[in-house]
């Protein structure tokens, strides 16, 4: 079977809008059910909880804008660097929560902003391994300009989400829908690194490799 036609750059720019608009959703729908709730009842009770809802709400949709920034904004001109500690801190406040736990073992340096991107989609989907919250435990592979990332995951019902693994590396005879955009520009990121990209099961643990 052939592979798919892959989207031209208009298709690609939609289905990353529509991701960016899928993560947002949430807490900006929240913020507004926040507000109604406010106006419907105007007792204190619930206006103390419209409140924290809207607070909550508020942080996570800031969390989600400021990760996606970089994750998929243009994050300064052609050539430019970031400071993978600004890295870390997006990527504490878009995947910490009551459930998920990360480890940083990246040092603080300023890499190419492709390679940082990179990192970021690749924490994406190592958080959809585990849908249910756990560890995600990300190391360097290398250092300096040509440094890749090992990132492993394990929580409850851990696994490789859906047709990921395939589209990472290229084999996959999957269309390029919004599904699949994310771990398809995954790999448009990782190609532009020289990195080669692998999302396999090692036991209980869901493990991400980008390497060149």
């Amino acid at each position: 079977m052939s592979r798919p036609t892959e989207p031209d750059l208009l298709e690609l720019a939609a289905l990353l809008c529509s991701r960016v608009c899928h993560d947002l959703i949430s807490p900006v729908g929240a913020i507004v059910n926040g507000l109604e709730v406010m106006e419907d009842n105007p007792d204190e009770e619930t206006k103390t909880f419209a409140l924290e809802l809207i607070k909550k709400s508020t942080a996570s949709a800031s969390a989600r804008l400021q990760f996606c920034r970089l994750a998929f904004g243009a994050a300064g001109s052609a050539g430019a660097q970031i400071d993978t500690g600004d890295a870390e801190s997006v990527a504490r406040g878009f995947l910490e929560d009551g459930k998920t736990k990360l480890d940083w073992g990246v040092p603080r340096v300023l890499l190419a902003k492709n390679r940082v991107k990179l990192l970021l989609n690749l924490l994406i989907i190592a958080g959809q391994a585990i849908p249910r919250g756990g560890n995600l435990s990300v190391q360097p592979d290398g250092n300096g300009d040509t440094m890749g990332f090992r990132i492993m995951a394990n929580g409850p019902n851990s696994r490789v989400p859906g047709p990921a693994a395939a589209i990472l590396d290229g084999s996959s005879e999957h269309a390029v829908d919004a599904h699949a955009v994310q771990p398809y520009y995954t790999g448009l990121l990782a190609k532009n690194c020289g990195l080669a990209l692998s999302l396999t099961a090692e036991g209980e643990n869901i493990v991400l490799s980008a390497r060149g």
